[in-house]
C-alpha cells in the first residue's frame, strides 16, 4: 500500500509534471478555464466536468441587458491509446432580456449555446520516454530547475462535430444542424508548478457563424491542493467578437475530485460581460498500468526503482565512510 507521505508527494508533483504521461495519479481537469489541455485523461478513465454559471451582459448601443443562468459540462474518456480521448462538451443557458429604452419590454429564452462531440489526439510530447526528466522523489531542487526543453510544447489536435438546434437564439440566423470544429492545443509544463496552454480554434466551419478564436491559459499550483489560473479568450467572427478575461482557482479535494471557481469579464460595452462560475470535476478511474518487461506493473516498477535508489544512497554513504577512515 502506498504510504501517506508518498501519496501527498505524488499530488504535489502532479501539478508540475502531469505532462510526462497521459495518466496521472490525480485528476487532470480542463476546468476552471475553457481551454483544452494537450493531454488526455488516460486510458479507461471516465471523467465528468461541469458546473453552473451566472452571467450579466449589457449592450450600450442596443439598450438591452441579459441576465443568464446556465451550466457547462463535459464527459471525457480515454480510449484505446494513451494519446486518444473522446469527449462530449456542451453549454445550456437560460436568459432573461430587458430592453432599457422601453417600458416593461422583456423576453426570455433558453437553449444549448454549444453541443459538440469530438476526439483529441496527442501528436507530440517532448518528454515522452525521457528518463532524465521524470520527477525526482528525493530532490526538490532537481524538480524545480529550469530546462530549455520546457520551451518545447506538447501538441494535440482535435476534430469535432457541433450540433445546433433550429431557431437557436444563441447562434446566427440560419445556423442549424451539424458543423465541424477543429482545434490545435499546445501545452508547456514548466518547473515550479507553472503550466501554459494555448488553443487555436476554428468553429462552426462553413456556416454564417464561423468563429476563429484563440485561448491562452496560465496555471500555477500554490500548494499540493490549491492552484490559480488566468486566461484570455479572443473570439473573432461576423456574428460576435470579444476578448474575455478570466481569473480563478481550483481545490483538489482528493485524487479523483476537484472543485473550482472563476470570474469572467471584458473591457468593452457592446456588450459588457461579467460572469461567475462554480464547478467540479470527478473521475471514475479504471486505468490499469501496462506490465513492463519483467512482468511487473508500472507501480511495482516505480517501487523497485525507489528501493534501488535508497540502496544506492546507503552504499554511497558506506563508501564515503570507508574512504574517510582510510585517510586517517
Amino acid at each position: 500500500m502506498t504510504s501517506l507521505k508518498t501519496y501527498v508527494l505524488l499530488i504535489a508533483l502532479a501539478f508540475t509534471f502531469n505532462g510526462y504521461s497521459q495518466y496521472t495519479e490525480v485528476i487532470n481537469s480542463n476546468r476552471p478555464g475553457v481551454s483544452q489541455s494537450a493531454f488526455s485523461v488516460g486510458t479507461n478513465v471516465v471523467q465528468f466536468e461541469g458546473g453552473p454559471y451566472f452571467l450579466t451582459e449589457k449592450h450600450s448601443l442596443l439598450y438591452k441587458e441579459d441576465k443568464s443562468i446556465g451550466a457547462d459540462f463535459a464527459v471525457r474518456y480515454g480510449l484505446l491509446w494513451p494519446q486518444l480521448e473522446i469527449n462530449l462538451e456542451g453549454t445550456f443557458q437560460s436568459t432573461n432580456r430587458t430592453y432599457t429604452n422601453t417600458i416593461s419590454n422583456e423576453d426570455s429564452f433558453s437553449n444549448f449555446k454549444t453541443l459538440t462531440l469530438g476526439a483529441k489526439y496527442l501528436v507530440y510530447d517532448p518528454f515522452k520516454n525521457s528518463e532524465d526528466d521524470k520527477p525526482n522523489l528525493y530532490s526538490w531542487k532537481a524538480n524545480h530547475k529550469f530546462q530549455w526543453k520546457f520551451l518545447i510544447p506538447a501538441v494535440a489536435v482535435y476534430v469535432g462535430a457541433n450540433y445546433d438546434p433550429a431557431d437557436n437564439p444563441f447562434t446566427a440566423a440560419g445556423v442549424e444542424g451539424i458543423s465541424p470544429k477543429v482545434l490545435i492545443s499546445t501545452q508547456n509544463n514548466f518547473s515550479g508548478g507553472w503550466v501554459f496552454v494555448m488553443n487555436f480554434i476554428k468553429d462552426r466551419i462553413g456556416t454564417d457563424q464561423s468563429d476563429f478564436s484563440f485561448i491562452l491559459t496560465l496555471t500555477k499550483s500554490i500548494t499540493a491542493q490549491w492552484a490559480i489560473f488566468a486566461e484570455s479568450e479572443n473570439i473573432s467572427s461576423d456574428f460576435y467578437a470579444d476578448n474575455l478575461i478570466r481569473f480563478g482557482g481550483a481545490y483538489l479535494w482528493n485524487k479523483n475530485f476537484q472543485l473550482d471557481t472563476a470570474f469572467t469579464f471584458n473591457t468593452k460595452d457592446t456588450p459588457s460581460v461579467f460572469g461567475v462560475s462554480l464547478g467540479a470535476s470527478y473521475r471514475l478511474d479504471f486505468h490499469k498500468d501496462k506490465e513492463v518487461k519483467d512482468g511487473t506493473s508500472a507501480e511495482e516498477e516505480t517501487e523497485r526503482r525507489e528501493n534501488k535508489a535508497r540502496g544506492d544512497k546507503k552504499n554511497k554513504n558506506k563508501k564515503e565512510a570507508v574512504d574517510f577512515d582510510s585517510d586517517i
